[in-house]
């Protein structure tokens, strides 16, 4: 099983999956916060096409996550599974009901190659899932966007060979920006976002001698920067900064094996 980012921040984000088992091969795209022609470009780049992708999943309805995931869909009739409240949140709209799977936290989707375990998160949406994903072998632990860490998080991530987590803030950038308070509230609160600090105590709880990869994602373009997320990062995982892997926004990051 691999695994890259196509993209991670407030301007898109996008993960693409691929387990392989002898002949066959599974692909399935995490979000696709993008307009249809950038997410394909961004597939092209990494190898792939819409033709190739064997589904679709969305974490949640903000639009920097679920982007052109209908037409999408539709276009190359694709399945795409989500949360109803996801749904309810974007109104319910005219799509193909022979594409669309509800899921909820704790279930699991059984996609060729590909095992895909929901599990639910602290974050403003009205039914946000994120996913653990195996290829019956490896185990790669996808989340982007909470606002705590709690219990039930740390434990669905447990053994996870590879990580893509959120590193979104430096907590003192965030309170010195000229963004309103009540955004500032909304990112500092509990079902906002997770500060660099926030994530690398989240990977403290998470460590295994098994654990390969560690992802930064989903970094604020305004309110944190790279180097500040390899700081908090590295130390957890006993690395020198300059080898901390990164999400960046335009480029994303290459395929890694889980």
């Amino acid at each position: 099983m691999r695994f890259c980012n196509l993209g991670s921040g407030s301007g898109g984000n996008a993960s693409l999956i691929e387990a392989s088992q002898g002949i066959t091969s599974t692909q399935v795209l995490v979000d696709c916060g993008f307009s249809l022609r950038e997410l394909t470009r961004r597939l092209e780049r990494a190898g792939s096409s819409p033709e190739m992708l064997n589904g679709i999943f969305i974490t949640h309805e903000h639009g920097d996550h679920i982007g052109c995931a209908l037409n999408l869909a539709e276009r190359f009739r694709i399945p795409l599974w989500t949360s109803r409240g996801t749904w309810r949140a974007i109104g319910k709209p005219d799509f193909d009901t022979k594409l669309l799977h509800w899921v909820r936290a704790g279930d699991e989707i059984d996609l060729g190659d590909l095992s895909l375990q929901t599990f639910a998160v602290p974050h403003d949406a009205q039914e946000p899932l994120h996913l653990r994903c195996s290829d019956g072998a490896s185990h790669l632990g996808l989340i982007t966007d909470l606002g705590h860490v709690c219990a039930s998080v740390v434990q669905a991530l447990q053994g996870c060979h590879s990580l893509l987590l959120e590193f979104n803030h430096d907590e003192d950038l965030l309170r010195a920006s000229n963004y309103p308070a009540s955004l500032k509230r909304r990112i500092l609160g509990s079902h906002g976002h997770l500060s660099n600090e926030a994530a690398a105590d989240l990977l403290q709880q998470c460590l295994h001698p098994g654990l390969r990869h560690v992802l930064a994602a989903h970094l604020s373009e305004r309110n944190n920067r790279p180097d500040l997320a390899a700081a908090a990062l590295a130390p957890v995982l006993n690395i020198p900064e300059h080898e901390a892997l990164i999400c960046h926004q335009q480029s994303g990051h290459p395929w890694l094996n889980v």
